[in-house]
């Protein structure tokens, strides 16, 4: 979940949306009262319904939408100053406007199409990092100290199959439980309240947080942010985002398709007892170490050196899901996600560290989650198991209030 003084990143996501699919906000502005709202609990807004202008991602959730935004941003390592020019930064209504980057894009995404119909027989194999790979145009000369130099190590998209010598799923797994405090310890935790700080990627300063879950898989997460509070809530069926107009322009969204799949691994995840009927199709591939990655104690990517057991899985809904655990320790220390949109797969990584042990059982007090269009920093201070949770914790939020202010 983003926090309330997050609006660059969202920014530049929104004009992505404009820019690269024809779009504009409704009304040319993103007044949460001139916002349709899901018709029910589980019932997401359509890109269509909430935006003006759609003509190649119709059919998708607002949220999927925007992050579709956020794997064209990624691509290109484009913001919505790249798209709109600087008066963008500081008006929704901005990105209404039209510029010969939509055009451009527009052609882009029906050339992407093309190629995969016509050479890959529908199948996605080309999609806009294929050839950009983070910048605005794609490289077409090979660099000779590339080609000459030592590559750095990346750990494989996919593992297709067990690998040779390497732990099955039953033992990976049995070591994790064992390394938390035992099964039958572990087996006896049905609820988490947590209080501590919350950090967006570009927020200046770290803002209280809350978190409570209840097993099997409820999940609520509150941010006092900025610009007011800001939640994410799971009740087990249908999942929620709330969050300022200031920051968004669809203040309160229901998940669907691929993200309510994946909110509800996340918040299962709290209760790892059930790790084993989580994901089905499991194996594990050889152990990596020395790749670049999001490292949850620093800021930033770097090296981790690390030696990790993968273990990659599908979920119920039939999205991969990746494992990492640390052979040493035998702890989760990161997974990873993938969310499939019409223009390519998007990955959202957590990344679990500062284990502390809480009535007997090994709980992690850092929490980073990084996602095509933004990361968060969750440090937990204060942690208590198997007390009662008010099951209106797990309720719809309601949409924010509008705001007073302008979009600074």
């Amino acid at each position: 979940m983003m926090s309330g003084s997050k609006r660059r990143v969202l920014r530049a996501l929104a004009a992505t949306v404009a820019s690269l699919c024809g779009v504009a906000l409704a009304g040319g502005q993103a007044a949460p009262q001139q916002t349709p709202q899901a018709t029910s609990a589980d019932k997401p807004i359509m890109a269509e319904q909430a935006f003006k202008n759609v003509q190649l991602l119709r059919g998708i959730s607002v949220k999927e939408f925007m992050e579709a935004m956020g794997f064209f941003s990624a691509s290109l390592n484009a913001n919505c100053t790249t798209c709109h020019g600087d008066a963008s930064s500081g008006s929704w209504d901005k990105y209404a406007d039209d510029t010969p980057m939509k055009q451009t894009a527009r052609k882009m995404i029906v050339m992407m199409n093309a190629i995969n119909k016509s050479y890959f027989g529908g199948k996605r194999e080309v999609t806009c990092y294929s050839c950009h790979r983070n910048a605005d145009h794609p490289k077409i000369t090979p660099g000779l100290a590339e080609q000459y130099s030592t590559p750095l190590s990346e750990e494989p998209e996919e593992i297709t199959e067990q690998a040779p010598n390497a732990p099955n799923p039953d033992q990976v797994l049995d070591a994790y439980l064992q390394a938390l405090g035992g099964t039958q310890k572990v087996a006896t935790l049905t609820s988490f309240v947590a209080k501590g700080t919350y950090q967006g990627y570009d927020d200046p300063a770290e803002v209280p947080v809350e978190i409570y879950a209840k097993a099997p898989g409820q999940f609520s997460q509150t941010v006092h942010g900025a610009n007011g509070d800001s939640h994410w809530v799971d009740d087990g069926r249908s999942a929620w985002v709330a969050q300022s107009e200031v920051d968004t322009p669809v203040p309160l969204l229901a998940l669907g398709a691929g993200d309510l799949d994946g909110a509800h691994l996340e918040a299962k995840l709290y209760f790892p007892a059930q790790i084993k009927r989580l994901l089905t199709n499991l194996h594990v591939g050889f152990p990596i170490s020395g790749v670049p990655s999001i490292l949850p104690d620093t800021v930033g990517s770097g090296i981790d050196d690390r030696e990790l057991n993968i273990m990659e899985g599908k979920t119920a809904a039939g999205n991969n899901v990746k494992l990492y655990f640390d052979k040493k320790s035998g702890l989760l220390v990161r997974m990873v996600r993938y969310t499939n949109l019409p223009i390519g797969f998007i990955t959202t990584e957590i990344d679990y560290s500062d284990y502390r042990v809480v009535s007997g059982i090994k709980v992690p007090f850092r929490i980073t989650k990084t996602w095509v269009d933004g990361r968060s920093v969750t440090v937990l201070n204060s942690i208590q198991l198997n007390v009662p949770v008010d099951a209106a914790k797990f309720l719809k939020p309601a949409a924010p209030a509008p705001a007073r202010a302008a979009i600074q």
